[in-house]
């Protein structure tokens, strides 16, 4: 087995601890002291004053997961890294699992939507024509592109940043066309011949997200030993070739793809998991909004009454320096990371003064 490192022991400042006792998680706002080993099976704990002995492979992994990620700057709007950020979710599709088709059929009322997300403190409006939730219909990439463009247009138009999430290389191109700025894939550039072309003519940042079987459709898959590992070491490898087929490493961002194709302890594994992917050296996004996890560890509460547990999904991926959550509940989630964000700097200032 390749040797992974996961950021662990983090800690509130590094200003009362000696030089190199600590690192900064991917130019963020976590520090931590130490990494877990997870090597040939095993796992043990070392601290980051010593990552340097474990040889080639631990420095480049140290490197990765301590480098700061550039921020993306899409012509007039620029997407930081250095922080949480939201993306709120606009599903045009009229079979949504979270919203039902609140927004189907309307561009201007769509729009209008995201543009609310926009003014609520979204960063990004990841809109989607086409479901994703399992036993979803195929969408024809020609109606899932009259549902998307006239939406992007209208939203690019009055300034707001837009990805647009689709997995068809017609689709992205149109999207583009319209305005959007980013491909959000939840076949990482694999259920599309074309896809990958599209994205490196275009030179637009790309999110791959992992499913265990992205050609055939986002559920499939027969389980896993070592989810996070199987996950991190697919991305991976995923990334290599999406760069090799012309993408700039810069502007990848990486989705493990929680619920897709995965048990309920897989999702929880993946979860508690999270700092590990930093070893990519990409942004990372997390979807958990709302997911079908929450449900089952709520009394099978349906997905307009998850938001409590969508909250605290959000705030676990901040506090393993997730850079983009993407999520129905903008508001929500933008006031619980002010929060959030607001205790991290007291944290990072230290001391008890007043």
């Amino acid at each position: 087995m390749t040797l992974h490192l996961r950021p662990t022991q983090f800690v509130d400042t590094p200003m009362t601890l000696p030089d190199g006792a600590v690192a900064r998680l991917a130019g963020g706002m976590q520090w931590f002291a130490a990494y877990e080993v997870i090597e040939d099976n095993q796992r043990r704990t070392v601290s980051v004053a010593d990552v340097a002995s474990l040889g080639d492979r631990a420095e480049a992994l140290h490197t990765r997961i301590t480098a700061p990620r550039p921020p993306l700057t899409l012509g007039g709007r620029t997407l930081r890294f250095d922080q949480p950020q939201v993306a709120g979710i606009l599903n045009v599709t009229p079979d949504s699992f979270s919203d039902g088709g609140a927004h189907y059929d309307d561009p201007a009322a769509a729009a209008g939507a995201g543009a609310d997300m926009a003014a609520a403190g979204a960063a990004l409006i990841d809109v989607g024509g086409e479901s994703t939730r399992p036993g979803a219909p195929l969408v024809w990439e020609e109606d899932e592109a009259k549902r998307v463009a006239p939406v992007v247009e209208r939203l690019a138009a009055g300034g707001a940043l837009v990805s647009i999430d689709t997995r068809k290389a017609l689709v992205m191109e149109r999207a583009l066309a319209a305005g959007a700025a980013i491909v959000n894939d939840v076949s990482a550039l694999l259920w599309d011949a074309r896809a990958l072309a599209v994205v490196a003519d275009a030179d637009c940042p790309v999110i791959l997200m992992h499913s265990p079987d992205p050609a055939s459709g986002p559920h499939g898959g027969i389980g896993y030993r070592d989810v996070a590992i199987e996950v991190l070491d697919w991305l991976e490898a995923r990334v290599d070739a999406v760069v090799a087929g012309g993408v700039d490493a810069k502007r990848i961002i990486v989705d493990p793809g929680i619920g897709f194709g995965k048990s309920l302890n897989d999702n929880l594994a993946l979860l508690n998991a999270l700092p590990l992917f930093h070893g990519l050296g990409c942004p990372i996004m997390l979807g958990a909004s709302r997911k079908r996890l929450i449900g089952a560890l709520s009394n099978e509460a349906p997905a307009a009454d998850r938001l409590g547990g969508s909250i605290a999904l959000a705030l676990k991926g901040a506090e393993a320096g997730v850079q983009l959550l993407r999520v129905h509940d903008v508001a929500e989630s933008v006031q619980a990371l002010r929060v959030w964000r607001g205790l991290r700097d007291r944290a990072l200032v230290g001391g008890n003064s007043a």
